[in-house]
């Protein structure tokens, strides 16, 4: 009976702490927004095919588009977007499933390029410099070829593109993917727990990792229906040759990488490199996959060198 005994024990050690992470109620977000008053902008919404989308806008100058990445929103921005609009016309866009913008059902990552345009359109901009991070990256290649007439430069940052495929996301992207998962996350306690450990492995710096970080990153996604349309969107097919895409590009390009990024290895910053023509690469130490976040003074200075002024954080 021993081991029996044993077995039942070493059991309940896993299954008890794994049944409190899912059962336990989670605390509600708090002070969720409050950055923007800090950053000087207020939301607005524009309806685009049905669906409305939110972006924040400010400053004056020549236009410059900010798009976040995967299951972030414009808060992602919030300490770049300040110094930029010193010397530039920014605008920050929440795409649809996520941030202030609606959920549409199903998410369709293939009209992103066009939400982007759309944004544009509503604001009469007719050429603006495009920053992605992650998703937004590919979002911005994808919009630089389509429409090079509205493209002034282009910036990606730790971009996607060479990572469309399910093998080569971390695993926390490959979990949350699942149907099934999905479902459960909908129904359970987890979101934000979730979206805390999905945070401690996009930073570098753990103690960048705070209470109203999570906060802000956990509230869309406790919108209902958000952690299904999600995994739409990463179960969707990628581009089948994003290199001939990125190939493609004409503006003139930017990338940007934290060299301690585990989502999107810096190695990939050498295979947009190596497919966009005249590309010019910045690696930054001791930093992860938003560097925008991490270092957001040296990612201001980049841009605004990049772009053409000198922003600065105050």
């Amino acid at each position: 009976m021993t081991r029996p005994r044993a077995f039942c024990a070493a059991t309940l050690v896993v299954i008890l702490p794994l049944a409190a992470w899912v059962l336990v109620p989670e605390p509600a977000p708090r002070g969720v927004g409050v950055w923007m008053a800090r950053a000087g902008v207020v939301p607005a919404f524009v309806d685009i095919g049905g669906s409305r989308v939110r972006y924040v806008r400010k400053g004056s100058g020549p236009a410059v588009i900010l798009i976040h990445g995967f299951a972030s929103s414009l808060y992602t921005w919030k300490d770049v977007l300040p110094a930029l609009a010193a010397r530039h016309d920014v605008v920050a866009i929440d795409l649809p499933g996520f941030g202030g913008s609606a959920i549409p059902r199903p998410l369709n990552g293939a009209s992103y390029p066009g939400v982007v345009l759309a944004v544009m359109d509503h604001l009469g901009l007719r050429r603006a410099s495009l920053v992605g991070n992650s998703l937004g990256g590919a979002v911005a290649v994808a919009v630089g070829v389509a429409h090079p007439e509205r493209v002034d430069r282009l910036v990606v940052i730790d971009s996607a593109g060479f990572n469309f495929q399910s093998r080569d996301r971390p695993w926390i992207l490959r979990l949350v993917a699942a149907p099934a998962v999905a479902g459960m996350v909908e129904r359970l306690p987890v979101r934000r727990r979730l979206v805390a450990a999905g945070l401690r492995q996009v930073f570098f710096r753990r103690e960048l990792v705070t209470t109203e970080r999570i906060d802000e990153y956990a509230a869309p996604m406790l919108r209902p229906g958000a952690a299904r349309a999600a995994a739409e969107l990463l179960s969707a097919p990628g581009v089948a040759d994003f290199a001939a895409l990125a190939a493609r590009v004409r503006a003139p390009t930017l990338v940007v990488w934290g060299r301690e990024d585990t989502w999107i290895p810096v190695a990939h910053a050498g295979r947009f490199i190596g497919a966009i023509p005249g590309s010019a690469v910045v690696v930054l130490d001791e930093c992860g996959h938003t560097p925008q976040e991490e270092k957001p003074a040296e990612v201001a200075a980049l841009l605004d060198g990049f772009l053409g002024s000198a922003a600065r954080i105050h």
